[in-house]
């Protein structure tokens, strides 16, 4: 993906107001060993963008001043209740390091597996994007995962998936292989005994004195 960066002149908190008011966001860019670049990008284009899950997690082109630089998208702050992008920072991409990112997890074939086909087995995912470590090169603008072969009580693990080429999962500590998506078979109901419609009133049954 692609967007376009003009230089901002002006920085502050007044000057970042009137830009915002002008229909353009205030930005940064930092890393790969130059000075932090102070950027405006269009609004409405931004706004659209974000709106793209391959914009938070692909290697974008930047277009400024005639020239194209990779970078990543890393933070975006929101205002609290207007539909209005504050700021917005990148980080330059050297081709030479590799990156660390988070990367969404797209299940498919839950439906089709015997856990849920035959064992009607309830299959909830557990996380949703991973972290990853790998050269810009390699970074997939997703991951996808099979669930079709999903057994019943069986949950599905980091360590039973396939990372794409050149990919690896970053974990923390002891959480060495998370669970990514559990499998719960339903719980069985257990009818109540009814009522016996046939017991005998109180009192029914003795003699007159």
């Amino acid at each position: 993906m692609n967007f376009v960066a003009f230089e901002r002149a002006k920085q502050g908190t007044g000057a970042s107001r009137r830009l915002r008011n002008s229909g353009r966001t205030p930005a940064i860019v930092y890393g790969a060993g130059a000075q932090p670049l102070a950027i405006e990008v269009d609004h409405n284009a931004l706004w659209h963008a974000l709106k793209k899950e391959a914009f938070h997690s692909s290697v974008l082109d930047m277009e400024y001043n005639g020239q194209v630089s990779k970078v990543l998208l890393r933070d975006v702050q929101y205002h609290p209740y207007k539909q209005l992008v504050l700021h917005v920072d990148f980080q330059r991409v050297d081709d030479k390091t590799k990156l660390h990112m988070k990367v969404p997890l797209h299940y498919s074939g839950a439906e089709e597996s015997p856990a849920v086909k035959v064992d009607k087995c309830m299959v909830t995912p557990v996380v949703t994007e991973l972290d990853v470590t790998c050269m810009p090169s390699d970074l997939p603008e997703f991951i996808a995962v099979d669930l079709s072969g999903l057994q019943k009580n069986v949950s599905l693990h980091l360590k039973d998936i396939k990372l794409p080429k050149g990919v690896a999962a970053k974990t923390r500590g002891a959480q060495n292989n998370p669970v990514l998506v559990s499998v719960v078979a339903p719980v069985a109901e257990v009818e109540a005994p009814a009522a016996d419609a046939a017991a005998p009133a109180k009192g029914k049954g003795k003699g007159k004195k």
